[in-house]
């Protein structure tokens, strides 16, 4: 008998410590739901308050600053005063003549696989067209190394809208401008490089591993049901055939081709066939194939522009609200895991 209220005992305490735990999961999931319907509320509240600014920097009186600080901290102080007042006279008989006076007009682009800093692009391109004139020009430093197909080329047609409006466009590269890169590049009135800078890798490729045999080895089946049949050709898990991997490569040797008579349309005067093997090229050998058209680094280049024009640097810069600062924590960690796939289940240029 004292047997059994034991045991009856044992399972009571037993069965209260179960409700215990779910009644305290239950709390747990109640609070963390909660939680997310108010970062949604404020995210939704935020989301209209989280605008993209245009910062716009005048270069010219930026290089004339820095001068200024060198020449007050080297130069005797009646020197330097007699500077500045020269400047200021200077000054006012400009202020008449800026209207008419030539703009240029810099954006930046910095390009990663996926092109993502088309999106800034596109904006400031949208709102160059609306105020620059045919006499003024647009400088690009671009900076890339290539990356998806379908990226690059909406960004080298962002640039294509300029030429389209017969606004003069310079594209400048410091580092390097390759495959996707070039494509952007190639579309410019002129092509200016620094010496030692990337060029060239018009090609294609595409780099998947593949873990069917893997699976097989393990007594693992993939599914893959598809209607159509190149609907998949070569990915990560799927089986490899002769048929898949031939059609493939000719998927492969269309966007060459594509790639081709894109530089060919835009740069007539280089032998196309002679540089569309996947090289690369120093600037100084790019110049040589007409890839470029001037060797010269981008800081030259303006100031150059800059005897005669008025020179403004664009930018376009999200608001960080809560909205932006918790979704880039959390993008930031998913991009992580995501991004190896991407960069070997896609076509790159």
């Amino acid at each position: 008998m004292i047997k059994q209220t034991a045991g009856a005992g044992f399972f009571m305490q037993t069965f209260s410590d179960w409700v215990q735990f779910l009644v305290s999961g239950a709390v747990v999931v109640l609070l963390l739901l909660v939680l997310l319907a108010l970062v949604i509320l404020i995210l939704k509240r935020t989301a209209k308050q989280e605008k993209a600014a245009f910062i716009v920097e005048h270069l010219n009186s930026t290089w004339e600053e820095n001068r200024n600080r060198i020449r007050r901290a080297v130069l005797p102080r009646k020197a330097f005063e007699k500077i500045i007042k020269e400047q200021e006279k200077n000054k006012k008989a400009e202020k008449n003549a800026e209207e008419s006076k030539k703009k240029v007009f810099v954006v930046d682009f910095e390009g990663d696989v996926t092109a993502s800093a088309c999106n800034s692009l596109r904006g400031l391109i949208t709102a160059l067209l609306a105020i620059v004139r045919p006499t003024d020009e647009v400088v690009v430093r671009l900076e890339s190394a290539g990356g998806v197909v379908h990226g690059y080329g909406l960004a080298a047609s962002q640039l294509a809208r300029l030429k389209d409006s017969k606004i003069p466009l310079t594209v400048c590269v410091d580092k390097i401008a390759a495959s996707g890169g070039y494509m952007m590049a190639c579309v410019a009135n002129r092509v200016v490089a620094a010496p030692f800078s990337i060029i060239g890798s018009i090609g294609v490729v595409s780099s998947t591993p593949n873990f069917n045999r893997l699976l097989k080895k393990h007594d693992i089946d993939f599914v893959e049901q598809t209607a159509g049949e190149y609907k998949r050709t070569v990915t990560l898990f799927g089986e490899l055939t002769d048929s898949k991997k031939d059609k493939h490569q000719q998927d492969i040797a269309v966007i060459h081709d594509l790639f081709k008579q894109h530089v060919a349309h835009f740069r007539p005067q280089v032998d196309i066939n002679a540089v569309s093997t996947g090289e690369i090229w120093m600037g100084r050998m790019a110049h040589q194939l007409q890839l470029v058209d001037e060797l010269k680094t981008s800081d030259d280049l303006l100031l150059d522009l800059g005897q005669n024009a008025e020179v403004y640097l664009l930018r376009q810069e999200q608001a960080e609200g809560l909205k932006s600062r918790i979704l880039k924590h959390l993008m930031t960690g998913w991009t992580a895991l995501q991004l190896p796939l991407a960069k070997h289940n896609s076509i790159n240029a």
